[in-house]
């Protein structure tokens, strides 16, 4: 579930978040913003949502502001949501990052008003992303 103002807002689009398998553009019926999501659809995004790992103790409560997300040095995006899971038992989050740098397993940087901790970019949903659990 994301959160309004933190995850997503009026500047977010579904394409940024993976919801693109949710919009039809292609149907007849005409709406507000279809040719805008067209033309995002076509050109493509500039950043997209990730799931994160934040290494290190567990968060003790979740985060208020939007932290910055580094690679070597240079900012990439912001965290939106962070917070410790107790069922995974660890640091979980979602981040809006630079679309070239949202890549699975890359490693980056969370800086907090804590300081700077490490970080996984990680499939989303963070517990069976792949739906194997069940099939077991």
């Amino acid at each position: 579930m994301l959160s309004y103002h933190a995850d997503a807002d009026i500047h977010t689009n579904p394409f940024e978040l993976g919801f693109d398998r949710l919009v039809n553009l292609d149907m007849e019926a005409d709406f507000i913003g279809k040719a805008a999501l067209r033309r995002i659809r076509d050109e493509g995004v500039s950043r997209k949502q990730v799931g994160l790992i934040i290494e290190g103790a567990p968060l003790e409560a979740p985060n208020t502001t939007f932290w910055v997300t580094n690679m070597d040095g240079e900012a990439i995006g912001k965290v939106t949501s962070a917070v410790y899971s107790p069922r995974l038992q660890q640091n979980i989050a979602l981040a809006m990052v630079a679309a070239d740098q949202a890549v699975i397993g890359t490693e980056v940087d969370v800086v907090s008003a804590n300081g700077s901790t490490r970080a996984r970019i990680v499939e989303r949903p963070f517990y069976d992303p792949k739906k194997q659990i069940a099939a077991a």
